[in-house]
């Protein structure tokens, strides 16, 4: 196994906490490779030699590196702008674009059946945590909803991460350009490093207050159990967001069963650890922190070894000036975007809150199952993000066979949001008491089926539309159409949630997510749009080549 450790003159290490790469080497060796006079960016090279090897890279195109540790696969690359081969789950993207309507279907299905257990893994940890805690205590299982807010809508916020992290390394991948790749990932994990010891001082430091303002006085009692889990649940954010950054790359490269493995082993370890804290031990809603903390640290480590066996080595680059406004310019419209979202079930969460301790639970219940529903249609948002951009900016661009593409993804989303509909809505409805045995929790969450039905049908569709104006990079306008759903939802939620209680605020869920899905229909068919103007791709194409 080789280990290299890059680093300019003079910059001090940042260590890889889950190997010890010297008490695993059986001999190395230091080679120092002086500075050169025309190669100011120059590192200086220490390689622990073994019978794998490392990727060559040019040293002269990455600034500020901290390499820490690279296990690669046995292919060896020459070539500094070679890719490696597809891996089992990987789709060609031309390939996909040359087939008929009812093939692409089924490849779509291929790349989108282990993304969804993707994205299922992190709202069925939620899900399992409000099960095994609705067992015991109606209170406990009360403050896991803003608990929630502070740990898990929280984490939306950081979902630019996940998105630019797609977009830029399928769009390096369409040039061929492994290098630029290897920067993009390198960039975004220290940035993502950067963003999670922030959460986590800033949950350390406020968590409390937070709680306190969001609950307000009335439920001033679910405080203490809530601050416990979000306190334990915090001290996971660095390895969360490097995880979702590195989740993020493999789904660029049109790889969904790496990341598929490490989620599927942390929803074991959160299922089993939940069980066993909560249930048997008696740790209540600490013991459910503590399982949800393990099963996100495994996923990190994993999601980072997927990328070593592609070749990819784990390193940090401090982005340049330009680098840094490159991926603001991109990030920044999809924050707003995110806020949108997280803003209006934020203020779900806080208006039932001001309801009482039944309704906040029928709540909790209610939105953990809509999301565990919800992200089945997200596979279909990140295939369109990672085989469109080629046929968008790529050399092979081609607007009929993406408008072709994104047929077979609505058709996949219409009957996929009708079957989650259903299936979603039967089990609050026939078997309630997998969440909780309380009656009086029970009869609030019948309250809400038909809403909850109308929403969540319409989900994914929606998602494909979305997932399409993200990959052609057509930010702004989403952007903008989201912040204005968001405010007209938000007048809707005050008034109806006043008049009809709980189901007031469930239908305006219904009116924001029919109010998304309408608007990037109506983006995707515009003449003026990312599937119709040639225009608009030449000037979205010469921003690309810009930066």
């Amino acid at each position: 196994m080789a280990f290299k450790l890059l680093a300019p003159p003079h910059t001090p290490f940042l260590h890889y906490p889950l190997r010890n790469a010297l008490s695993s080497s059986p001999s190395f060796s230091i080679n120092h490779t002086p500075s050169h006079s025309h190669a100011p960016n120059s590192f200086h090279n220490f390689t622990f030699a073994s019978n794998l090897l490392c990727p060559k890279s040019s040293t002269a195109t990455y600034r500020h590196r901290f390499v820490t540790t690279c296990v690669s696969a046995t292919q060896e690359f020459i070539d500094g702008d070679s890719l490696p081969e597809q891996e089992e789950g990987q789709v060609g993207k031309q390939d996909l674009a040359e087939q008929s309507i009812w093939n692409q279907i089924k490849e779509i299905i291929k790349f989108s059946g282990p993304a969804t257990g993707i994205w299922v893994c992190g709202p069925l940890m939620s899900l399992i945590d409000t099960a095994v805690i609705g067992q015991g205590s109606s209170i406990e299982l009360a403050a896991l909803g803003p608990a929630t807010v502070v740990c898990d809508y929280m984490s939306y916020v950081f979902m630019f991460l996940s998105i630019a992290t797609s977009n830029m390394v399928a769009t390096a991948l369409a040039k061929q350009d492994r290098e630029e790749v290897q920067h993009h990932i390198s960039v975004l994990l220290f940035v993502g490093l950067a963003c999670g010891i922030g959460m986590l001082l800033f949950t350390k430091l406020f968590g409390a207050a937070l709680l306190t303002a969001f609950t307000g006085p009335k439920n001033v009692h679910v405080v203490p159990a809530a601050n416990t889990y979000v306190q334990i649940r915090g001290l996971a954010w660095p390895a969360l967001l490097v995880g979702w950054v590195a989740q993020s790359a493999s789904l660029g490269m049109k790889d969904s069963w790496g990341p598929l493995k490490a989620l599927a082993a942390a929803s074991t370890i959160n299922c089993i650890g939940a069980v066993v804290l909560c249930i048997y031990l008696g740790y209540g809603i600490a013991g459910a922190a503590w399982a949800a903390l393990a099963s996100q640290v495994v996923a990190a480590y994993m999601m980072i070894q997927t990328l070593n066996k592609k070749g990819y080595v784990f390193s940090f680059s401090i982005p340049s000036a330009q680098e840094f406004m490159t991926i603001l310019g991109l990030a920044a419209p999809v924050f707003l975007t995110l806020m949108s979202k997280v803003g209006f079930y934020a203020l779900l969460i806080y208006f039932a809150t001001s309801m009482g301790t039944h309704t906040m639970a029928a709540h909790q219940v209610m939105v953990q199952t809509f999301c565990s529903c919800t992200v089945w249609g997200e596979p279909l948002s990140q295939t369109a993000q990672s085989f469109m951009p080629e046929l968008l900016y790529g050399v092979n661009r081609s607007l009929p066979k993406v408008r072709m593409l994104l047929r077979s993804l609505v058709t996949i989303g219409v009957i996929l949001g009708l079957m989650l509909g259903i299936i979603g809505t039967s089990i609050p409805w026939l078997f309630p008491n997998i969440y909780t045995p309380d009656q009086m929790v029970i009869h609030e969450m019948h309250k809400v089926l038909i809403p909850y039905f109308i929403a969540l049908a319409v989900t994914p569709p929606a998602l494909c539309f979305e997932g399409t104006l993200l990959a052609g990079r057509d930010l702004r306008y989403i952007s903008l159409s989201m912040s204005g759903c968001f405010s007209m939802a938000a007048l809707v939620l005050s008034v109806l949630s006043r008049r009809f209680g709980l189901q007031g605020c469930w239908l305006a869920l219904a009116g924001f997510q029919w109010a998304r899905f309408l608007m990037a229909l109506q983006r995707v068919l515009s003449p003026n749009g990312v599937l119709y103007s040639e225009d608009f791709q030449q000037q979205k194409l010469q921003k690309l080549k810009a930066a």
